[in-house]
């Protein structure tokens, strides 16, 4: 495996909307009914300004032999927006290894709390990474009441404390 974690490039920008169509898609599949992946991605097409977004924040990509693999995307706010890896390497570390630069990049900010609406299949990720939920975080602009509703939410707020 050559697999290599680096800064975002506006170049990846049609390579991590891919990988984001597939995380969706099929990564997801087995914890979503079609209506919920539909609800989710709405348009696979890339969105006018989508390089620009992620180059605007702290994004990382995983490139394995000149392939994308993955990408995580923090906000300045401490706000994690973005994590998402190709269902080839679910369960691989490619996650654990794009969390580990998105961490050190928070406390380089001297960052205290980093917060995340988590999928469903994410959950367990963030979890083991000591996440914790929250209950009442604050909706992120465009964001939609109902992911977040019911016993079993699309999304569900979670915080991390970042020791230094």
């Amino acid at each position: 495996m050559a697999e290599v974690i680096r800064p975002f490039r506006l170049s990846d920008a049609q390579p991590t909307r891919d990988v984001f169509v597939r995380a969706v898609r099929e990564g997801a599949a087995t914890r979503y009914s079609a209506e919920e992946i539909a609800a989710w991605l709405r348009d696979p097409a890339m969105p006018e300004g989508w390089g620009d977004w992620l180059a605007d924040h702290i994004t990382f990509v995983s490139e394995d032999s000149g392939r994308l693999t993955g990408f995580m995307m923090l906000e300045r706010d401490g706000y994690l927006n973005m994590a998402f890896v190709i269902p080839e390497v679910m369960g691989k570390g490619t996650a654990d290894r794009l969390y580990a630069e998105i961490l050190g990049q928070a406390r380089a900010l001297h960052l205290s709390r980093l917060t995340v609406f988590a999928s469903r299949h994410a959950r367990r990720f963030f979890a083991r990474h000591g996440w914790h939920p929250a209950p009442g975080l604050p909706l992120r602009d465009g964001m939609e009441a109902a992911l977040t509703a019911g016993e079993n939410p699309i999304t569900l707020g979670m915080m991390l404390e970042i020791t230094p």
